[in-house]
């Protein structure tokens, strides 16, 4: 990933003692919550590397835990997630993961909705300077930085559905900053992942929503106002 400018290698305004470790556990952990859409009744945190060697005492245990509480970088509450999540009513557990990763500080959440009972499955790595990268949501090969409003859609792979959508953002003017997609096989399920460079309204997850193939839209911005989720079996 190429940094956009001197803030992206400093870090956010954080707690903790460090960017990699903490800070970017705490947004990796943070789009895992809102990807979901609700907070976990159970979490099962794996991790890989580095983070597997010290996630202890850099705290990164903490910070997804924060994360998953919807806490941003620099909430004082954080050191205190594990024993809040607790109180919360999430079963959040911690281990040390084997075997092929895609970046020495790799985290794998399996998380069960505490309401719809939704499971998912996501791959973050924390590559530096609080930054981070989604690199798996339950089973689709994906890239979502956290760094800009994104609209996560799921939809089946049928001929024209991302003309669809496209002209759905060009109506809306809308304008797309990155796109990745990813399916199961043809035909079958997809997901297709947005970065925009401004908040997608009400308006155009509804338009998205009502499109025949699409299955759910789903929003993630860590550093803006929360949006609203939309799905056809709602999962909030």
């Amino acid at each position: 990933m190429r940094f956009k400018d001197v803030f992206s290698i400093i870090g956010p305004a954080m707690v903790g003692p460090s960017s990699s470790h903490t800070a970017g556990a705490a947004r990796i952990g943070r789009a895992a919550r809102q990807v979901l859409g609700e907070m976990p009744r159970e979490a099962e945190v794996i991790f890989f590397g580095s983070f597997a060697a010290t996630y202890q005492g850099h705290g990164t245990d903490r910070a997804i835990a924060g994360g998953l509480l919807d806490f941003a970088t620099d909430d004082h509450r954080l050191p205190d997630s594990v024993e809040l999540a607790a109180e919360a009513g999430m079963d959040i557990s911690f281990r040390q993961g084997t075997g092929l990763f895609p970046h020495p500080n790799t985290v794998r959440l399996r998380l069960v909705g505490r309401d719809s009972g939704t499971e998912l499955t996501l791959t973050g790595i924390s590559i530096g300077g609080g930054n981070i990268e989604i690199v798996d949501i339950d089973g689709f090969g994906v890239k979502l930085t956290g760094m800009y409003p994104t609209v996560l859609i799921n939809h089946m792979d049928y001929l024209g559905v991302l003309a669809s959508v496209t002209d759905v953002m060009r109506r809306g003017q809308f304008n797309i900053g990155h796109m990745s997609l990813d399916r199961k096989n043809r035909s079958g399920a997809a997901l297709t992942v947005l970065e925009l460079d401004e908040p997608a309204t009400g308006e155009l997850l509804q338009e998205l929503q009502a499109l025949a193939a699409v299955t759910s839209v789903k929003v993630v911005d860590l550093n803006g106002v929360k949006q609203e989720q939309k799905g056809k079996e709602s999962t909030t």
